[in-house]
């Protein structure tokens, strides 16, 4: 091959073409820095992704063209900075959407959510959650495809939430035990019948809403940055646990990694329906902590929401402050015993946990460094979460990843 410049002048569109077919390959890994928030404008995207800046142009103008990103059109520097000022981009605004669903003991949620984990329209549920999942599913799926149409967005697939392992590659809830589900029913499958029933594009998913929650904690939120991140947090029942490993959530061999809920803190504690006692699922939760503070659940809203706003407003009772000293002390036991084997880090919390984090950082950090060697000698960070319905923009990254790993192919 000679070494001798190309005649043919810059603007050719042959040229044009040849940059465009080699950065093709880049279009996934360029939507997801732009997703991510990591690419902020074409100079950055061109780093990243270690091309030329006309290849980084010929991608973001393919994604702008399948109408996923925007490029400014008029370059920008920010004031006192060097060198030629670049392109910024965004997520587009109008672009696709994927349907989110999360099912919890307290009822469901649909949303819409868009690149870059925008809640772009949410519908709330019912408060009683049917025995039938299939039942439950279809109510679901109704609300989220009334959003498309009141919105009119194009939707990329759909994704699922639900409080239990799900067991793969089945996609089997096998403990669905606060939704009265039997178990091991068949959700990702009764899920995309719903969803196909519904005349919605795309492929549809399921998984654990803790899981979720740290994926989209990880890409949008408290966890961004990361490269070990632990997540544990409640739910409106039980507690959950994740862990996404450089990027990539581990989910074992099953997908059953990370059942944190069953690590013993109280071995002489109340009866956990796994068959053991004083695991985090029933000493940690939210009917835990009510019951602790020696108050009784009422039916106006969640057990989730009762709790949080018992720390929040009525901190200063002192059975209030004692029952939460109480479950900061048993988490803190089990955040030690993970921090132990997984060496994360970065922990975050959600749910109650995060509350609780808010309400006495220092005692629940004191207890980890305490108890686990590697908190002793490095001091995990431990942050809250900062996303809202994490899970659901969660169930929405999972209908997202296929546009991730290849958007022409997902978008044809």
């Amino acid at each position: 091959m000679s070494g001798k410049a190309d005649p043919r002048p810059a603007g050719d569109g042959s040229t044009s073409k040849t940059r465009l077919d080699r950065g093709r390959s880049a279009l996934g890994p360029a939507l997801e820095l732009v997703h991510t928030g990591r690419a902020p404008t074409r100079a950055v995207l061109t780093a990243e992704l270690g091309v030329t800046r006309a290849t980084a142009g010929a991608v973001a103008a393919e994604l702008e063209a399948l109408g996923l990103i925007r490029v400014d059109a008029r370059p920008g520097a920010a004031a006192g900075s060097q060198g030629r000022p670049s392109h910024k981009l965004a997520v587009a605004a109008d672009g696709p959407v994927a349907l989110a669903a999360q099912v919890h003991a307290d009822g469901f949620r649909a949303a819409l959510v868009g690149l870059g984990g925008r809640i772009v329209a949410t519908a709330p549920g019912c408060e009683v959650v049917d025995a039938d999942p299939a039942k439950v599913l279809a109510s679901v799926v109704t609300a989220g495809a009334e959003l498309l149409r009141e919105t009119g967005r194009r939707c990329v697939g759909a994704g699922l939430a639900v409080p239990s392992a799900v067991a793969e590659p089945e996609g089997l809830a096998l403990n669905p035990l606060h939704l009265a589900w039997p178990a091991g029913a068949p959700v990702r499958d009764i899920f995309a019948e719903q969803v196909r029933a519904a005349g919605i594009d795309g492929p549809a998913f399921a998984a654990n809403d803790v899981n979720l929650a740290a994926l989209a904690e990880h890409r949008h939120g408290a966890g961004r940055g990361a490269r070990d991140l632990l997540c544990v947090a409640t739910g409106h029942r039980g507690v959950g646990g994740a862990l996404v490993l450089d990027g990539r959530l581990h989910r074992g061999s099953s997908g059953l990694a990370l059942e944190v809920g069953h690590l013993t803190v109280h071995p002489e504690g109340r009866p956990c329906h796994c068959g053991s006692r004083g695991c985090l699922d029933v000493e940690t939760d939210p009917l835990a902590f009510l019951t602790e503070a020696g108050r009784e659940p009422g039916p106006e809203v969640s057990l989730l929401q009762q709790s949080i706003d018992l720390v929040r407003h009525h901190y200063d009772d002192p059975g209030v402050r004692t029952a939460a000293e109480t479950l900061i002390d048993r988490l803190g036991l089990g955040l030690a015993g993970l921090v132990n084997i997984l060496n994360p880090d970065r922990i975050i919390l959600g749910g109650l946990h995060r509350t609780l984090l808010d309400a006495d950082p220092d005692r629940l950090r004191a207890v980890v460094a305490d108890r686990s060697l590697w908190g002793q000698s490095g001091g995990v960070p431990i942050l809250p979460c900062t996303l809202d319905h994490n899970s659901l923009v969660g169930a929405a990254e999972l209908a997202w990843q296929p546009v991730l790993d290849d958007p022409l192919g997902a978008l044809a």
